[in-house]
């Protein structure tokens, strides 16, 4: 468990009509490590109100823009979360490096590779703080998942499937009516805004778990909803290490909540981990047997008394997964503090963005030529 110093946030959008907004609140307050003490929530002021509200947030340090809040607040807490749509978050994230503030980001970091790498040149420039929010690593058996890659019980890992189908554009309201998703994720731009959503996460989580890094790949992708943006995607990429993986992302899958499913297999043993059913492993052995893995079972991560906040056999989810994130930044925030850097296995930022950005070009790329497209253009 983190040190148990609680550390001062300030949040930029996450307003009552945002779709992580009361999410992160929730879970940067939940184990007590954090305090949500200021914000710009929404541009529009009743709104911007009724969420400090909400949240706790004395009127007097509820702003009107970032600069105001900047201004007033970068001697006083501790990180700024960014959480307005991704199309906004490079010129905020710029402006509050350039004022020294520690930022935490929800993914996608920015829109493009070129944006990723002004963030990281100026975050490297000023050695600022900046984690990225990816909150699905956060589960304890996603965590429990890599210990098996770690110490060698899947062998070498070959290849995977991940996947990720939801059905926000094709499926309809109890009255029949269409969905009414947030205008900007209905406008695509130099990388489609499906991609941005959902492959981030996809990219995060193989590197998290086996530390390979794509070097090719080769994409397609279609439309099929309500709405002219890409909403359905899959590609295949060759990876660092040797490893080849498929990937499919999609918002045109009726019938997908959130699919999100992790298929790992080694020469030794596979293993698979559901997100609708987030405390079980399955693990499939060269012998023939397989074995279903939980939080009760002989496990060397899941069980920690962090992430016991109440015993096996009553599922911890979404939430919990994003508090294990924010301890970790925590943790990491205090190192940063006392030493000016931080280490961490769990807490990644530009570097990792920019990767992934780049996977992302190499997917649209692979599109207008048909071929492999190199991922790494640095």
């Amino acid at each position: 468990m983190s040190r148990r110093k609680t550390l001062k946030l300030g949040f930029v959008g996450g307003g009552l009509d945002s779709a992580v907004g009361y999410a992160h609140f929730v879970a940067s307050r939940m184990d007590n490590l954090w305090s949500l003490d200021a914000g710009v929530l929404s541009l529009e002021e009743e709104k911007n109100f009724q969420a400090a509200e909400v949240y706790g947030i004395e009127k007097k340090r509820v702003y009107r823009s970032l600069s105001d809040f900047l201004s007033h607040e970068k001697d006083v807490i501790d990180a700024v979360v960014i959480l307005t749509p991704t199309p906004l978050h490079y010129g905020m994230i710029l402006d509050c490096l350039r004022e020294g503030m520690p930022v935490i980001s929800e993914k996608a970091l920015c829109l493009t590779s070129e944006e990723a790498s002004k963030i990281k040149a100026i975050a490297e420039e000023n050695n600022s703080f900046l984690a990225v929010i990816y909150n699905y690593s956060g589960y304890p058996m996603v965590r429990e998942m890599r210990r098996f890659i770690q110490d060698g019980t899947l062998g070498t890992v070959q290849h995977f499937q991940v996947e990720m189908p939801q059905e926000g554009f094709l499926r309809r309201n109890k009255d029949g009516d269409k969905a009414t998703p947030q205008y900007w994720r209905t406008q695509d731009g130099e990388i489609p805004t499906l991609h941005l959503d959902l492959a981030v996460h996809l990219h995060e989580l193989i590197y998290y778990l086996t530390r390979a890094r794509p070097l090719e790949v080769v994409a397609d992708q279609s439309s099929h909803g309500w709405f002219n943006v890409v909403d359905n995607a899959s590609c295949m990429t060759r990876y660092s290490n040797r490893m080849t993986g498929n990937a499919w992302f999609s918002k045109a899958a009726l019938g997908s909540r959130n699919g999100l499913k992790l298929r790992l297999y080694g020469d030794e043993a596979s293993v698979e981990w559901i997100q609708t059913n987030p405390e079980e492993l399955l693990v499939s052995y060269s012998n023939g047997s397989r074995e279903i893995v939980d939080r009760a079972s002989s496990v060397k991560v899941a069980d920690a008394p962090r992430y016991t906040r109440f015993k096996a056999g009553h599922p911890a989810g979404f939430n919990e997964a994003l508090a294990n994130l924010y301890a970790d930044i925590h943790e990491a925030l205090l190192d940063y503090q006392s030493k000016g850097t931080f280490e961490s296995s769990e807490v990644f930022g530009p570097d990792l963005a920019l990767n992934g950005l780049q996977w992302l070009e190499a997917m649209v790329k692979s599109i207008d030529s048909g071929t492999w497209e190199k991922c790494d253009r640095q």
